[in-house]
């Protein structure tokens, strides 16, 4: 921890929630419908299924494209998502494959839009970092560390002068909480009332620094609270908390004021890339296995078959019939043709008639 002076006011932690030994048990299901836990379980391993398979092919060199994967991470993206609807305004970060796949866009988009294909959700021209799913009310994500935030909060405005009920939501992690333009927006944000949901993922890595070597504290939620924002601080990787928080936290927004959720988790691979970078950053070699055990797949799986609303062989088989689906979009993608370069024209210049080109 860097050094404080000894005057300082001693700043909260978030105690357990960061400690890679705790919550490991199966999650306790609440008074949460099975129907709608089974549909969640099966998301999450639909998003990590998909990221898996990115990082094979980065593997057997199938694609170019560096890729940034949550896994380990879907818990939050699917509790929030349950929350939200296709009118609402979201926007994603460098690490946003779960954010685009939580909303329901194909995985057959993301796909080739990574290997650069037409059929991709920005037509094979953004990669990784640059999805965007109007449909769905995913607006897209860039890999600038905090710049979708701002752009988050105009929409907000937007929605606030339109009279509509919609939120407008940015994900961002604890690395860009260190940026200014977050306190800026949380600032804005607070001051104007507007309905802008501030979702803070907070796997306690930026690239390859421990939170604890950066910040004095590492709950992110003391940001909130020195803007006056409604905030909750929780465990990202039990869905039925997150889907739960985040469901208060949004009518409060629609209601016309800002929140903060900070969702604590831990990514399974590095900063970019497939693998595991156990040999960099502090306590990353020993802490990753124990994170493992607070899996939000596993932990989910196991509840529901406590519970007696599935068994362990049909959760084997719904794993099953994912893999089959990823598989089938991966040669779909694979199988749609490149890119055409006339798209870098198209989507920057007017045509011949004057009229602006339709994009995407």
């Amino acid at each position: 921890m860097p050094a404080v002076p000894e005057n300082a006011a001693r700043l909260e932690t978030l105690g357990r929630l960061a400690d890679a030994r705790a919550f490991h048990d199966p999650l306790a299901l609440e008074d949460a419908p099975a129907d709608v836990l089974l549909r969640q379980l099966r998301l999450m391993m639909l998003i990590r299924t998909a990221e898996e398979q990115l990082g094979d092919a980065c593997v057997a060199k199938q694609m170019r494209c560096p890729v940034h994967l949550g896994i380990g991470q879907e818990a939050i993206a699917v509790g929030v998502s349950a929350n939200l609807r296709n009118t609402d305004r979201v926007f994603g970060t460098h690490r946003s494959h779960a954010h685009f796949l939580a909303l329901g866009a194909p995985v057959r988009s993301l796909f080739a839009e990574v290997l650069g294909r037409e059929g991709g959700a920005s037509r094979g021209l953004g990669g990784s970092m640059h999805l965007a799913a109007p449909a769905y009310g995913f607006l897209g994500c860039v890999p600038i560390v905090a710049a979708t935030i701002p752009i988050a909060v105009g929409a907000g405005l937007a929605a606030k002068m339109d009279g509509s009920d919609a939120l407008s939501l940015a994900y961002f992690g604890d690395g860009a909480c260190e940026e200014g333009v977050l306190h800026e927006s949380l600032n804005l944000a607070a001051s104007m009332k507007l309905p802008v949901f501030f979702a803070a993922e907070n796997n306690l890595y930026s690239s390859h620094l421990l939170i604890d070597q950066r910040q004095p504290s590492n709950r992110l939620a003391r940001f909130a609270e020195a803007h006056g924002v409604e905030h909750e601080v929780v465990d990202g990787n039990d869905v039925v908390v997150v889907a739960r928080i985040a469901a208060r936290l949004a009518a409060q927004c629609r209601a016309g004021q800002p929140v903060f959720l900070e969702a604590v988790t831990y990514r399974w691979r590095g900063h970019v890339g497939p693998q595991e970078d156990q040999d960099v950053g502090v306590r990353r070699s020993t802490d990753l296995s124990e994170w493992k055990k607070r899996d939000p797949i596993q932990r989910l799986g196991a509840a529901l078959c406590n519970a007696g609303h599935c068994t362990e062989s049909e959760i084997v088989q719904m794993q099953q019939a994912v893999r089959c689906e990823v598989g089938m979009a991966w040669d779909e993608a694979m199988a749609s043709p490149p890119a055409s370069p006339k798209l870098t024209m198209d989507a920057v210049f007017a045509d011949p008639g004057g009229e602006v080109s339709r994009w995407p």
